[in-house]
């Protein structure tokens, strides 16, 4: 393959990977790939030279660490043939036979210059293309010093050179994680971590810390190992993706909601719905995505919190059926288990549903998003670069927020006010000895909005927004004072009123 300068580069077998790399790797270096057992340094490596496989290009797998059987154990988990890849195994039986020990030596001396010398007898042999050395944490325990391991590694660098060899070098970081050498020699160098949280998978993710003569993609890209291989998601750089669209207001499908709004909200923007449990917030997000299906656009729905079963009938007892839209492909509901999940893996989720066509995105919600996040300073950071490629697409996006709390003292886990275009407000208060629903538009930054507080009620018929409770006094506290008749929706008129 060739990368965007025109420069020959070499597919790693992860078209992802490519797009990080900047298109491949130089051919005829030497790479290191370094990660702690489990990180998926071999599974890379047999992609790697399947890649080459598939190009005609010859392969070798030289392990110090691995039998051929594991290998191809390994292989056949994916679904792989490795007939078209040479596996070379520097220790069989034969170096466990007593006949092949001795004593006048010391043993490693022998074993560093046997295990040389059987590296470039399969490079002759072979003569591969591709090769990929699995590990040189083997070649650190027979080398014995660092001054003799920099040497060998050096002499097989410039040996793999000579033979035009492009090598994938695979180290478990077993030694002093201080210990830079292998950084400076190799050409390039990907280092893959594995961490396993308190609840829920493993995470995968890895970073270039270094590719000469290459402009690649900096930071951290959350992978997985799946049936089939390595599956990158390249961290999201909102300014790579622009794309022209109309900038027009839309209805939210609630006309007195509209009113408030200043006449709806605007393609290209986010709208964050923030309030405590149960107020509405998910009710109006659908509203607006049928609102957005009736304009002939496309949904899709990122479901954390409730069961996609629930939401449907929770919908459809309000009159909003999203069964033909689901058949019809106008909609799509995915729902997520955040346990499960790692924050690139959302971020390519939502890209995906845009590139194909999506220009409604609902994230409900967002609390059960950020137990995918180290922490909220990440969350923040993932959020704002999401938000941004999302508003430069042209798409709707709809954020729910959820409160702890119901009435007085009211808090959110994160503060994403700054971030959102629209920020629409719920609360509970009482009136008349009922529990109400009041809704206002705290912040609009492109329409001249109402500061009003209405009351908001879901009905069987939908949604229903009221008059302004012009006589109310702290509705936003949860305990108002009333000063006046203002009307309530349901409630009987008093006689001489």
């Amino acid at each position: 393959m060739a990368s965007a300068a025109g420069q020959h580069r070499l597919s790693t077998g992860i078209t992802e990977l490519d797009s990080i790399l900047g298109g491949g790797l130089t051919p005829s270096r030497s790479y290191l790939l370094e990660g702690t057992p489990g990180s998926g340094k071999t599974t890379i490596g047999l992609q790697f030279l399947l890649a080459g496989a598939a190009a005609g290009e010859r392969g070798l797998y030289i392990t110090l660490s691995e039998t051929q059987a594991e290998l191809r154990e390994v292989a056949a988990s994916h679904g792989w043939d490795l007939s078209g890849i040479d596996l070379f195994e520097l220790v069989n039986l034969d170096g466990l036979a007593p006949e092949a020990e001795q004593s006048i030596l010391e043993p490693s001396e022998v074993e560093l210059g046997e295990t040389i010398a059987g590296v470039r007898e399969a490079v002759e042999r072979t003569r591969p293309v591709r090769v990929v050395f699995d590990s040189l944490s083997e070649m650190r325990l027979l080398a014995q010093n660092s001054l003799r391991y920099r040497r060998q590694i050096l002499a097989l660098k410039q040996y793999f050179t000579l033979k035009n060899c492009t090598v994938l070098l695979l180290d478990d970081r077993s030694s002093d994680p201080s210990d830079l050498q292998l950084h400076s020699i190799a050409h390039g160098v990907i280092t893959l971590e594995q961490t396993v949280e308190d609840f829920g998978s493993e995470r995968r993710r890895l970073r270039i810390v270094k590719m000469r003569s290459t402009r690649y993609s900096g930071g951290y890209h959350d992978f997985v190992i799946n049936t089939g291989g390595v599956v990158i998601f390249p961290r999201l750089i909102a300014a790579d993706y622009h794309r022209a669209f109309q900038a027009d207001l839309v209805s939210t499908g609630v006309a007195a909601l509209d009113q408030m709004l200043g006449g709806g909200v605007m393609l290209g923007t986010n709208t964050l719905l923030n309030g405590p449990s149960g107020v509405g917030k998910t009710t109006l997000a659908i509203r607006c995505a049928l609102s957005s299906i009736a304009r002939g656009l496309r949904v899709a729905y990122f479901l954390f919190d409730e069961g996609r079963a629930t939401l449907l009938a929770r919908a459809a007892a309000m009159g909003m059926d999203l069964e033909p839209h689901l058949a019809s492909g106008a909609l799509s509901i995915k729902q997520i288990d955040p346990a499960e999940l790692s924050p690139g893996e959302f971020s390519n989720w939502v890209r995906g549903a845009v590139e194909d066509g999506a220009r409604f995105v609902a994230i409900d919600s967002l609390n059960a998003f950020l137990q995918a996040m180290p922490g909220e300073k990440f969350l923040l950071l993932q959020m704002h670069e999401l938000l941004s490629y999302l508003n430069q697409q042209g798409v709707q996006t709809m954020v729910i927020l959820g409160q702890h709390g119901l009435v007085g003292d009211v808090r959110s886990e994160v503060d994403l006010s700054y971030l959102s275009d629209t920020i629409i407000l719920f609360r509970y208060f009482e009136a008349a000895g009922n529990v109400l629903k009041a809704i206002s538009i705290a912040k609009s930054r492109t329409t001249m909005h109402q500061t009003s507080i209405r009351e908001f009620q879901l009905t069987p018929d939908g949604i229903v927004v009221g008059e302004p409770l012009a006589n109310f006094e702290g509705v936003l506290t949860g305990l108002p004072t009333y000063r006046g008749r203002t009307p309530l929706l349901g409630a009987e008129p008093r006689a001489g009123d």
